[in-house]
């Protein structure tokens, strides 16, 4: 079971890089499935200096007619997963919800719910219990757009359990409102390129993933750093209403409410002419 004095250790603000592994080593270790990549329509190199130089995708125009007519705003990369665009890795692990074991297959959500799916370092630690409370304590406004939380990180079922068992005011979890997966053999993590090698555990990834099952969100924190359970919510709510008007895109800062956009030169103007 982990402990705070043992887990302070390994809260690095720098860890080294992550290597990627193959997708074979990945696809053979524990219960991850990597799904094929969708067919290419902007490459992407996993070189990250390739990458600033090479994002630009290639675009060619034949006549005037309308910049938004019949054009799509999705990205379906092809890189190394698991890139925004692609299809989430799929996985079976063991998980504590209710205080009780059970088994969680992400891809049982598929064409049922979004997913919220975040990764944290360790049990028993003090960014942490932050971020899972938070989520929990909120799971009603998610559970209203359709959507479900898990949680994980690489320590047990037992651990897990035992800090839900824990009071808040001595810096448990209390019960929560969504599962937290056991990914101890670590494979999950691997999957999803937020492990930290030399320290065993995850980065603050955490990834938005459509009834489709594929990831239209992801962003990764230091460990030092807890993410904002209101931007995740707005990031979601922007996802949903793109995803029923697919005519129009969010600009900066939208919420429910907030006018949209219409992408194109001539219809953008409306946007930009009221703010």
């Amino acid at each position: 079971m982990a402990s705070a004095a043992s887990s302070s250790a390994i809260l690095s603000p720098n860890p080294k890089p992550f290597n990627s592994k193959s997708h074979a080593s990945l696809a053979a270790s524990s219960s991850v499935s990597l799904p094929k990549p969708f067919v290419q329509t902007l490459i992407i190199s996993s070189n990250f200096n390739a990458l600033r130089k090479s994002f630009l995708p290639s675009r060619s125009f034949s006549s005037r007619r309308s910049f938004s007519s019949n054009r799509s705003f999705v990205v379906r990369a092809s890189a190394e997963l698991p890139l925004v665009g692609n299809v989430a890795p799929d996985f079976e692990a063991e998980a504590v919800f209710d205080q009780e074991f059970i088994n969680v297959k992400l891809s049982d959500y598929k064409g049922k719910k979004y997913v919220i799916l975040f990764f944290y370092p360790l049990d028993f630690t003090f960014v942490c219990p932050t971020e899972i409370t938070a989520f929990s304590d909120r799971h009603a406004e998610f559970e209203k757009l359709n959507t479900e939380i898990l949680g994980v990180s690489i320590d047990s079922v037992f651990s897990h359990l035992a800090w839900v068992q824990t009071d808040r005011k001595s810096g448990g979890l209390g019960d929560l409102k969504y599962p937290l997966v056991s990914d101890v053999t670590k494979s999950v993590s691997k999957a999803y390129n937020v492990l930290i090698p030399d320290q065993g555990v995850a980065l603050r990834g955490l990834f938005i993933i459509d009834k489709e099952g594929v990831i239209q969100h992801s962003t990764i924190n230091n460990l030092a750093i807890g993410r904002s359970v209101d931007e995740t919510l707005r990031t979601l709510q922007a996802l949903q209403y793109v995803q029923e008007n697919p005519d129009e895109v969010c600009p900066a800062g939208w919420k429910p409410g907030d006018k949209s956009m219409k992408p194109d030169p001539k219809l953008s103007k409306e946007y930009f002419a009221a703010i």
